[in-house]
């Protein structure tokens, strides 16, 4: 059996962070920060596991999202991403994370594990989630390739900012209520390198991959001419939230540069002040006021932007990215029904299809050549009901797919929204929280300034009274 380090109970564990958000780098001003993964791939849905129910009854009995979040109010398994190491071979460099578990679950053999994973195995269980519930809606990972502008490839910023993304890609898997108890995530968490490689080669061949793509491509060429009203809906939505996250992304990446580049400004501003002090007999106080007011709001403006940096903009960005996996699942499920609408056609015109014209030259060649016209006539019948009857049976296990992928989905973007909404009105609400200790701060350092030159003017005049 698969298993990975299993940690002592007693012995003390990395707790689990509530902040996993990342560092970020400068860009240019129109460029967005690739923090997550825009990676999504083209399935049409084709790949379900065998071990999935196929009554669309009983599925939408077992998956009801939100009544199993209703009483699910203890969380049982806890997922920690930390201490990354760099590995340096002949042939590549690269870094793994360890990635700690805690869990109560029955199906796990300990209550805590602790192996080491590099990015291609966090991919990989991205790909294999997608590829056996391709209409879930399956977190963004963190970018794979170096970010425009960054010198060195696993600079610190770097690998914090894919540490922590990382750390939330985990545990938004663990929080959910299927995507969490499948076997692939279970052997991520627990298996041994050499055994996670061993069942990374149990995939589908090359062969399979291909057919499923040709599949793919040919759906979307065809499209989908009946789409339910529920789903243009969430198109639409989605959509529109794309445009305004993608716009908040970018403005607040602005907005970031901009304060980085003030405070580039201020951390000079403040030594002047200290020179000019030098030379000013009449003004010494109050220059050194001046740059000791401006050393602190440096300070202050550093934090606050360090804030933005690594708080607000990575839960803004990972919902840009997430846009792009909806839209991705979206176009999944328009595979499906567009190779259910293709299959209906099929029949439709296998039965509707009159054969006179065929049959009269296939008849009359037929007597040239010394066959039985009505052995002939038999063999076609019979050929056009095996036909007919292979085409129901397709179309049978493509409905309940559809049916499936479609409930599926309406329950998965009903606990999207709630997760979303959530997300980002606690990332407001801390900003706006935020935003008020930051211009607090600053305003009592203003106003002590201000404070100190009416009290040195009152003891001026004071002393020319006397």
């Amino acid at each position: 059996m698969m298993s990975g380090t299993v940690v002592d109970s007693s012995s003390p564990t990395a707790a689990v962070p509530d902040d996993i958000s990342g560092s970020v780098l400068e860009l240019d001003e129109d460029e967005d920060l690739e923090v997550f993964s825009k990676d999504t791939n083209f399935m049409d849905g084709s790949s379900l596991n065998a071990s999935m129910q196929t009554s669309p009854g009983s599925m939408v009995n077992q998956y009801k999202f939100e009544e199993e979040e209703e009483q699910s109010d203890t969380k049982d398994i806890f997922v920690t991403v930390d201490n990354p190491e760099s590995h340096v071979t002949a042939i590549e460099t690269f870094i793994t994370y360890r990635v700690l578990t805690k869990t109560t679950r029955s199906e796990f053999d300990s209550s805590e594990y602790e192996v080491r994973r590099r990015y291609q195995d966090f991919f990989w269980l991205k790909s294999k989630l997608e590829e056996a519930h391709p209409t879930l809606i399956v977190p963004p990972l963190p970018e794979k390739f170096v970010m425009k502008g960054m010198v060195e490839r696993f600079n610190n910023d770097f690998i914090e900012t894919r540490k922590k993304a990382l750390h939330k890609f985990l545990n938004r898997i663990a929080d959910h209520p299927i995507l969490s108890c499948s076997e692939d995530f279970k052997v991520f968490l627990t298996a041994q390198a050499w055994e996670l490689a061993s069942h990374k080669k149990q995939g589908p061949g090359f062969l399979t991959r291909m057919g499923d793509t040709v599949r793919a491509v040919a759906a979307t060429v065809r499209g989908v001419r009946n789409r339910p009203e529920e789903f243009n809906a969430i198109q639409d939505y989605v959509e529109a939230f794309s445009q305004k996250m993608t716009s908040m992304d970018k403005i607040t990446q602005r907005i970031i540069k901009e304060q980085k580049e003030y405070l580039e400004e201020m951390k000079e501003c403040g030594p002047i002040y200290t020179l000019w002090s030098g030379s000013e007999e009449e003004l010494v106080e109050p220059l050194k006021m001046m740059a000791s007011c401006l050393d602190r709001c440096y300070r202050d403006s550093e934090e606050h932007v360090q804030y933005l940096s690594s708080s607000l903009l990575p839960i803004l960005h990972e919902y840009v990215l997430s846009t792009e996996t909806l839209k991705a699942v979206l176009r999944r499920r328009d595979n499906i029904q567009a190779e259910f609408e293709a299959k209906n056609e099929a029949l439709a015109t296998k039965k509707t299809d009159s054969e006179a014209e065929s049959k009269v030259l296939s008849l009359a060649w037929d007597s040239l050549v010394g066959k039985d016209p009505d052995e002939i006539r038999q063999q076609k019948q019979q050929k056009h009901k095996g036909e007919i009857k292979e085409l129901k049976e397709e179309i049978d296990k493509l409905e309940d797919k559809l049916e499936w992928a479609n409930n599926t989905l309406k329950g998965d973007w009903s606990r999207w929204q709630k997760s979303m909404r959530a997300d980002l009105k606690a990332a407001f609400t801390c900003t706006a929280e935020k935003n008020m200790e930051y211009y607090e701060k600053c305003l009592a350092v203003w106003e002590s300034f201000l404070l100190s030159q009416r009290t040195e003017a009152s003891e001026g005049g004071d002393r020319d009274e006397s």
